[in-house]
């Protein structure tokens, strides 16, 4: 069973950075794709952004394209997102989580770890 604690959540005002992390124990996470999805208070848990194994291949939500960006330390199996300009749309609880498979990374589905998440709230 693989563990996934997030970190760094908070309240920020529109335009400004933040930026979150996801630190996993129990298993080492180099063989996962890695992926941050987010949930708004009743919305569907969204996904934002993935990258697979060796950091060779990321994917992003049309919503976050350009302003976020993610990446991973297979070393620390340690997983960050870097989000930049946020806005008020953007605020949810952010959760990330580990998949088996290199396919269909922007459903929820495909992920078999999941961590209990942190809240970025963006106010105007």
């Amino acid at each position: 069973q693989m563990l996934l604690v997030e970190s760094g959540g908070g309240l920020v005002q529109a335009g400004s950075p933040l930026n979150v992390s996801c630190v996993a124990s129990g298993m080492a996470i180099r063989p996962f794709t890695m992926g941050w999805f987010r949930q708004a208070p009743g919305k569907e848990r969204d996904f934002v952004a993935a990258v697979t194994w060796n950091g060779a291949t990321t994917e992003y939500a049309d919503a976050v394209k350009g302003r976020f960006s993610i990446s991973r330390d297979n070393a620390k199996n340690t997983l960050y997102l870097l989000m930049n300009n946020l806005k008020p749309e953007d605020t949810a609880i952010y959760v990330c989580a580990a998949a088996r498979s290199e396919y269909y990374v922007t459903s929820r589905s495909s992920y078999n770890y999941w961590g209990q998440g942190t809240q970025v709230t963006v106010s105007s």
